[in-house]
């Protein structure tokens, strides 16, 4: 393990790419090596720290891929079971037909839903300061989730091609729902927290705005810039709309996140995901069946999500182009005030998760540390 390159990345991160602090944890044959560099508080100055809970944002997908997938090696559903044998009539909106979207289609976004992020509910909400100021304590409910998920016209056929959108996760967590007859975050707990032994990890509750201690202050920057139109966003140019990254950051650490809800509303801590991310690259959860459908991925080239990624359900496969020909698989996630990275080798034998206690605008820093511990380079 090449610590010594990894911490010299982290005070990078810190000194030249503006994150007020970040972490990585790695786990290389059975050995753990903790690093962190910056504030997890600006106006202390107090230091990032080993078992802080975070939000792990959309890396939350790969909880509910794997708890779709327990159900169905419970027998309880299948892969390819539509949406509308479980939610009927919901799909029914907009142009949309629920007989010919299946739940793998739903996990491995290519049901033909809209990208969510862009709808005007979300963007006029969030989008700019001010606004994320006066709505940051919103609730969204169940209900107000499939109807912002359904809220535009689809993008494309069901399987025709990979769009990340947080509406296929909404309706799979109402399948889960209804199959199971408990809450999501009940089964998400039944099914992988504790079979994981993930005592650190719980999904957050829907009203809940904090977290427990230690954490770090969360610092968005993710905004868009004075005079832009919130609905010229598209998945290819939101980058550039956005604020200077030297614009001083928000704190958002108070702030509901119920508009994440099965699309990525877990709060765990870079410990506990290093053994989740074990568990899905090996596939030490699942009977092989499901293991195999998890890892069955889709490129997503041209999407304007990651770059060099094959997605699979929830979770995606780095292209061996830029990993010399090795096999990574991980997950990630970022929103207001965080982001995270987890990645393994399919053995296990080595993983990673990085977290920053802000947004990235792009996953080059993600990517250099990931290349540091695995030896590849890799240039978003």
């Amino acid at each position: 393990m090449i610590s010594s390159d990894i911490q010299q990345l982290l005070d990078w991160a810190v000194a030249e790419a503006g994150v007020p602090g970040i972490v990585a944890e790695v786990r290389d044959d059975g050995e753990t090596w903790f690093g962190a560099a910056g504030v997890a508080d600006i106006e202390t100055g107090a230091r990032r720290q080993p078992g802080e809970y975070i939000h792990a944002g959309s890396s939350g997908k790969a909880f509910t891929a794997a708890t779709m997938l327990r159900l169905e090696a419970e027998g309880r559903l299948s892969l390819e079971d539509t949406v509308e044998k479980w939610l009927p009539g919901v799909m029914n909106v907009n142009g949309y037909d629920g007989d010919k979207v299946t739940i793998r289609h739903l996990l491995g976004n290519t049901a033909g839903l809209f990208s969510t992020g862009l709808a005007p509910e979300t963007t006029n909400n969030y989008a700019t300061r001010a606004n994320l100021e006066r709505h940051r304590f919103d609730v969204w409910t169940t209900s107000d989730l499939l109807k912002l998920g359904l809220s535009q016209p689809p993008i494309g056929e069901p399987g025709d091609r990979f769009k990340y959108a947080n509406g296929g996760y909404y309706l799979a967590g109402a399948i889960i729902e209804k199959v199971t007859g408990n809450s999501y975050a009940d089964a998400v707990e039944r099914l992988v927290i504790r079979p994981l032994g993930l005592t650190h990890t719980y999904v957050r509750p829907a009203k809940d705005h904090g977290y427990p201690d230690p954490h770090p202050q969360a610092y968005s920057s993710m905004f868009l810039k004075d005079g832009s139109d919130p609905a010229s966003l598209t998945p290819e140019n939101w980058v550039e709309l956005m604020e200077d990254p030297a614009t001083p950051p928000l704190n958002v650490t108070q702030f509901n996140t119920s508009l994440f809800w099965s699309a990525g509303n877990v709060v765990s801590t870079t410990g506990d995901l290093i053994r989740f991310i074990d568990a899905m690259a090996t596939g030490s959860l699942f009977p092989q069946a499901q293991h195999r459908a998890m890892w069955t991925t889709v490129s997503t080239e041209g999407s304007g999500w990651i770059p060099h990624t094959h997605y699979g359900l929830g979770v995606f496969e780095l292209d061996k182009a830029v990993t010399g020909g090795r096999t990574l698989r991980g997950m990630a996630g970022a929103f207001w005030g965080t982001a995270t990275m987890a990645v393994s080798t399919p053995s296990g034998d080595r993983a990673v998760v990085v977290h920053t206690n802000t947004d990235w605008r792009d996953f080059d820093l993600a990517f250099k540390i990931v290349g540091a511990v695995f030896d590849v380079s890799i240039v978003a």
